[in-house]
């Protein structure tokens, strides 16, 4: 049962996590609190936001100090296009863990849905800071970098984002969209190929080549 609830598949991970939940005060707070948080996990995999939600709120409710919770459900209300929600969740998140690099980065990556892209860079920039290590911080930065027209920023920024993770394939198609504004189509091309190449069902790097006339 307990195994089940963190097992890698969803269906059986809920499966499991609900038996745990299911047993209430049988269960101590601590282990329910897991189990809801894990539960939440599995549906948001699964694209079930509105679940995901509700039980990362139920883990809240049982440890009001579970930074990772609210930064989790702050990424699913962003998924659901709530990007305010989102922003309060990382926020909070970040109150009880000053320290949380990827509170920090989620909540760039909802002020940027927002278009509020200075707040955006303020957040991805004290992510790196505190991870430097972080490809994703790079790359949602450099988006964010590109958004406000700083293209040779969102580059580099992108440029790092490869060093740190090779096999990311977003890196790469993002600096390839910035290589196509700045019309630098032939450097545009080799990133929207490398991102097919990691993974082949990359729809957007193919309308990207088909947008420069290559054909995927």
């Amino acid at each position: 049962m307990y195994s089940d609830c963190t097992h890698a598949d969803p269906d059986r991970q809920i499966r499991g996590c609900t038996s745990v939940i299911e047993r209430g005060k049988q269960v101590s707070r601590k282990n329910r609190a897991i189990a809801y948080f894990n539960r939440a996990v599995a549906y948001r995999k699964k694209g079930e936001y509105d679940r995901a939600i509700a039980d990362y709120t139920e883990a809240i409710a049982l440890d009001p100090n579970d930074a990772i919770a609210y930064s989790n459900r702050g990424v699913a209300y962003k998924k659901k296009g709530e990007v305010d929600r989102a922003i309060a969740d990382h926020t909070k998140a970040i109150a009880l863990d000053p320290n949380d690099a990827i509170a920090y980065s989620n909540r760039g990556a909802a002020y940027k849905k927002k278009g509020e892209v200075g707040r955006a860079i303020a957040d991805h920039t004290t992510a790196i800071a505190l991870d430097p290590n972080d490809a994703i911080a790079y790359s949602n930065r450099g988006v964010a970098y590109k958004k406000k027209g700083e293209v040779d920023r969102a580059i580099a920024d992108h440029t790092t984002a490869i060093a740190l993770d090779p096999d990311y394939a977003i890196a790469y198609f993002n600096r390839g969209v910035a290589y196509r504004k700045k019309g630098e189509y032939d450097r545009a091309i080799a990133d929207f190929r490398t991102a097919l190449e990691i993974n082949p069902s990359d729809q957007d790097a193919k309308e990207g080549l088909k947008r420069l006339g290559v054909t995927p």
